[in-house]
């Protein structure tokens, strides 16, 4: 492996919108975030959980907080 692609990490979004059954006409946000390297998925309603999945590898690559 090249030592600089231990300091890189690929993601994939993929984010749609849903309209809720139960509220016809209301909208949800829906997706989910792919590691690429470990194939690691997480799905997600609220698109802050982005921020919440990656922040965990930036700061296995010393980024510290609120990047």
């Amino acid at each position: 492996m090249d030592p600089t692609e231990s300091k890189i990490h690929s993601f994939i979004v993929k984010v749609w919108i849903e309209e809720t059954v139960e509220e016809a006409g209301q909208v949800a946000w829906r997706g989910h975030i792919t590691h690429v390297p470990s194939s690691k998925r997480h799905y997600f309603q609220d698109l802050d959980a982005i921020k919440a999945f990656v922040m965990p590898y930036l700061e296995a690559m010393g980024v510290k907080g609120d990047a």
